[in-house]
């Protein structure tokens, strides 16, 4: 199934997208069916993501009866074009998890264009985006030239945790995935490299966070470990890979964050990004006033957005 949040009535709203392409508010179509667990999904996707193999039973319901015409129903779904998207977890509830490093050519053009070595580490290595930097396909991604000249991107796949756990083993990781997002790493290198190297600061700031467009449950994508991942900016391709390229995988990275941490359901994991990134190229590019930026990965669509000086 294919999960968004959308503006309704200036309330965001889960709702699942059907085969034509409409958008089934869940919440409505619980109650418009007389469901006695229709509050269950009254708390939008996080409360569903929480409500566990039950809310998705309800929802293949709903879903199954939509697509045999259940006129209560009908009434209810909004066409694509009509539905305005927001990101699917629109204030999750805890900072992004991300990994650093994950494909090898990523790590070379960044000790080119670094004239230094960059190692492959034994280990993960991770940093966090805070809530602040969530926005959604279509929303502008802001940029402060005040505070940086050097707006890059990076295409990533974003693992959404359903089952929380601790210490998990890698031969359980997906049974703790509920499904699966794009996430658009915007980064302010010179904040960056300003801060000593450290990743936070330079790639934490408001709206460098683009989410979405929708997530897709665990069964939707078939092998998450070989989706095809591309970005553009303003129509040419920079970045071009697959998640098969990885350095660690999913299952690794999630029984290594695991270690000793609690991961819990709607908790968002940022996999990595491989290699074009516009710092590396010759000469740099990054994003200015009005690029736009758009991240494809198979199986799940297109997140796009533009980028406005604040």
């Amino acid at each position: 199934m294919r999960l968004a949040t959308i503006d309704l009535f200036a309330r965001p709203t889960c709702a699942v997208q059907l085969s034509g392409g409409g958008f089934l508010p869940v919440a409505a179509a619980a109650r418009a069916m007389g469901l006695n667990e229709a509050a269950l999904l009254e708390g939008g996707l996080q409360a569903l993501i929480e409500g566990g193999p039950k809310s998705l039973e309800i929802l293949g319901y709903l879903v199954a009866s939509a697509e045999a015409g259940e006129s209560s129903l009908a009434a209810l779904v909004i066409k694509p074009n009509d539905a305005i998207l927001l990101a699917p977890l629109p204030r999750p509830e805890k900072n992004i998890f991300c990994v650093g490093r994950n494909y090898a050519e990523h790590i070379a053009e960044g000790a080119r264009a670094q004239n230094t070595n960059i190692a492959v580490t034994e280990v993960p290595v991770y940093f966090t985006k805070p809530r602040t930097a969530v926005i959604g396909p279509g929303a502008e991604i802001p940029i402060f030239p005040h505070v940086s000249t050097q707006i890059d991107y990076e295409v990533e796949l974003a693992v959404v945790i359903g089952k929380p756990g601790r210490d998990i083993a890698k031969v359980d990781a997906y049974d703790h995935v509920f499904g699966y997002t794009i996430l658009n790493d915007i980064t302010a290198r010179d904040v960056q490299r300003r801060h000593g190297g450290q990743y936070f600061k330079g790639k934490g700031l408001d709206g460098s966070c683009p989410l979405g467009p929708v997530v897709v449950t665990k069964d939707e994508l078939a092998d998450p470990q070989n989706a095809g991942l591309r970005l553009f900016v303003n129509g040419e391709q920079r970045q071009e890979s697959t998640t098969a390229q990885m350095i660690f995988d999913i299952p690794t990275l999630i029984a290594s964050l695991s270690e000793g941490l609690t991961l819990e359901p709607g908790d968002i994991l940022a996999t990595g990004t491989p290699s074009g990134v516009g710092y590396a190229m010759v000469p740099p590019s990054f994003l200015k006033d009005g690029d736009e930026v758009v991240c494809e990965i198979d199986g799940i669509g297109r997140l796009g957005n533009r980028v406005r000086s604040a």
